[in-house]
């Protein structure tokens, strides 16, 4: 039988698969990872009622399902997703399909494997697509990462009419907070799952909570009150990459004191920002960014004196020397992200073992 022959005896299956019956399960019912504080809606990072004293900008961001995932079992050959957002203007350094898309991996032999993406509708607020199709009909574990850069009002996850879909555990051990800038909330990536916490976490197998918040984070108390109030095991700060030298300076110690109050012996993990792109021919940016670097590693050596459960990874956004690994000389393409995970996934290993987190 020639090639051609073959694939005419295989275009009639695919088609019939591509047009079965979908059933669909409201994503709520299944398992949701990754949520910072229990309560509130479903597909929100935190339940924004309880903290008045937010900014609207970092209101808006904290409704957003940036970080969280959906878990679940299937032996589905195929997974859909129709899914409802909030926003329309697409953002200017980033894919549709991690501002408001999906992102799915499977687990295979231990690792989770990238498997598909549920790419979102150009315009409007209403999506469905496939996720991935033709698959074999084992049961499998699957992590659905959902957008980083809007708010989900509605997730359902479609499978074969026929087929099992059901909630499993929470595959993740242990929770770290991760508190920080548009970097940590994932701008310039191509895909949701790609942000460096949602990494460390498939890497790691421990619980990774982004709470990030592009541009905002310069260490205001009401971010210090959002982390007290979470159950942790581990804090994790990109808090040096938004405020100016004189905002660290003012801001560190009280920052941390919140925080300690709530949380006296916690491990909390400083990193020291990137060094931008941005400043390689700009000499206001360079002055600007030498000076907060200058006055994050000046404080942070005040507060490793003073208490032997806080850590500095300094770098601790390293994005190589070859200047290319940013997609706007500020922001960390997924180049970029995977070099910060290559340096500090060991370093954050190796103080958590030390808290006995493992």
């Amino acid at each position: 039988m020639c090639i051609r022959d073959s694939l005419c005896l295989l275009m009639p299956a695919m088609a019939a698969a591509e047009n079965a019956p979908v059933k669909y399960t409201d994503a709520a019912s299944l398992t949701i990872v990754n949520k910072a504080q229990p309560g509130g809606p479903a597909f929100q990072r935190i339940d924004v009622a309880r903290y008045p004293e937010l900014t609207p900008t970092v209101t808006r961001y904290y409704r957003y399902s940036t970080g969280l995932a959906v878990v679940f079992r299937t032996d589905s050959r195929n997974i859909r997703a129709r899914w409802t957002t909030v926003n329309q203007l697409p953002g200017a350094n980033s894919t549709l399909i991690a501002q408001r898309g999906l992102d799915l991996y499977i687990r295979r032999d231990g690792k989770w494997v990238f498997a598909g993406v549920g790419v979102p509708s150009k315009s409007g607020t209403q999506h469905e697509a496939p996720v991935v199709e033709h698959m074999d009909t084992t049961m499998k574990e699957c992590l659905l990462y959902l957008p980083l850069f809007d708010e989900v009002k509605t997730l359902e996850i479609g499978v074969d009419a026929g087929a099992r879909i059901e909630a499993a555990p929470n595959p993740f051990r242990h929770r770290i907070v991760v508190i920080g800038s548009s970097i940590t909330h994932g701008t310039g990536l191509s895909r949701p799952g790609m942000a460096y916490p949602a990494q460390l976490e498939r890497a790691t197998g421990f619980e990774f909570v982004n709470l990030g918040a592009s541009g905002q984070c310069k260490m205001e108390q009401f971010f210090a009150h959002v982390a007290a109030a979470c159950e942790a095991d581990a804090f994790l700060f990109d808090s040096f990459s938004n405020p100016s030298a004189q905002q660290i300076e003012e801001r560190l110690e009280p920052f941390v004191a919140t925080i300690r109050a709530a949380h006296p012996t916690t491990p909390l993990i400083f990193l020291q920002t990137e060094v931008r792109e941005s400043r390689n021919f700009n000499d206001k940016i360079r002055k600007f960014e030498d000076d907060k670097r200058a006055a994050s590693e000046a404080g942070m050596q005040r507060l490793l004196k003073q208490d032997k459960n806080i850590y500095f990874l300094n770098p601790g956004m390293p994005l190589g020397d070859d200047h290319d690994a940013t997609v706007d000389g500020v922001h960390p393409s997924d180049l970029g992200h995977g070099r910060i995970l290559e340096v500090i996934r060991p370093q954050i290993v190796k103080i958590l073992k030390k808290h006995d987190i493992r």
